[in-house]
């Protein structure tokens, strides 16, 4: 995952303001654009057939995915979350439910301290920046994509995050893999991109 220092840095860069962008978001702003993707999201997969979801713990001023999973969860389908277990290699789904009893990972980060749960259908992706292509940028750990490569099947994708996360440009590497949906507070866009 090496990349030449000039396109690192741009990345690096990026990934700072846009999180200090989202951060200083006023709350009221924050709410109302949460549930506006919220609602997008639950229209997209609610009709769905009931499957496995993965979500992240929100962290950074993230869209809190819980609600839609809850919704998820009580329309039959079960839910897990991502863990890092072994640096720069693929993370393993943990099940998930409300009442799971949790832990912290090396970053603070509340993980579930459950099984292990089968390769998720559908993969909620935490965007810090998307671009034009519909390649998002994440927390420069390169999980996601380094995780969805090694899926035998691979789960459908949506990244979840503001649309002023947008950008013209993420300076996409070999390595990235961009999702199959980028759901914002303006609504849900599909990526013909596979």
């Amino acid at each position: 995952m090496n990349q030449p220092a000039d396109i690192a840095a741009f990345r690096a860069a990026l990934r700072r303001e846009k999180i200090a962008e989202r951060q200083a978001l006023p709350a009221a702003d924050h709410r109302q654009a949460s549930a506006r993707i919220l609602d997008h999201l639950a229209a997209l997969l609610l009709p769905r057939p009931a499957g496995t979801i993965a979500f992240c713990w929100p962290v950074r001023a993230e869209v809190d995915c819980r609600p839609l999973v809850q919704q998820l969860i009580d329309a039959g389908w079960r839910a897990a979350m991502p863990v890092v277990v072994t640096p720069a290699a693929p993370m393993q789904f943990r099940s998930w439910q409300p009442e799971a009893p949790m832990i912290t990972d090396r970053h603070g980060i509340p993980i579930p301290d459950t099984a292990v749960s089968k390769t998720p259908d559908i993969v909620l992706l935490p965007l810090v920046a998307y671009d034009a292509a519909g390649y998002r940028l994440g927390y420069g750990g390169g999980y996601f994509d380094r995780t969805l490569a090694d899926c035998v099947t691979r789960p459908l994708t949506v990244g979840v995050g503001f649309a002023a996360c947008a950008v013209a440009t993420i300076h996409p590497e070999p390595h990235d893999i961009p999702p199959d949906w980028i759901v914002t507070e303006l609504g849900a866009k599909y990526l013909d991109t596979h």
